[in-house]
């Protein structure tokens, strides 16, 4: 069974910084792309961040570049997502998702596995 399971949310103050972790199990995730969406109240979920299997090249939603860094251990079969500067617009569920392809796409619809998601919350 896959599991991608979460960790590292909480409440930091507005520029702040959180590192967000995720550890799949139940497979090898290295030949796989994974990303962190976010779902804020009332929103739709959208993509936050991507990496690659082949390239390694991560792609990043405007809002987020240059604050936010994901990056992943094939050896740990973990995801990371780096935060900073955070902003109370980036306060969300996030989510950790893989999809059985190798390139980076922005759809929730074609990501595979989803991890039960983890609370970010930034104060003003």
């Amino acid at each position: 069974q896959v599991q991608l399971v979460e960790s590292g949310g909480g409440l930091v103050q507005t520029g702040g910084s959180l590192s967000l972790t995720c550890v799949a199990s139940g497979r090898t995730f290295n030949r796989n792309a994974m990303a962190w969406f976010r779902q804020a109240p009332g929103k739709e979920r959208e993509f936050v961040a991507g990496v690659s299997w082949i390239t390694a090249i991560p792609y990043y939603t405007d809002d987020v570049k240059g604050r936010f860094t994901i990056s992943r251990d094939n050896a740990k079969n973990t995801l990371y997502l780096q935060m900073n500067s955070l902003k109370p617009e980036d306060t969300a569920v996030y989510y950790c998702a893989a999809r059985a392809s190798t390139n980076v796409v922005r759809a929730t619809t074609d990501y595979d596995y989803w991890g039960q998601g983890t609370q970010v919350t930034i104060s003003s």
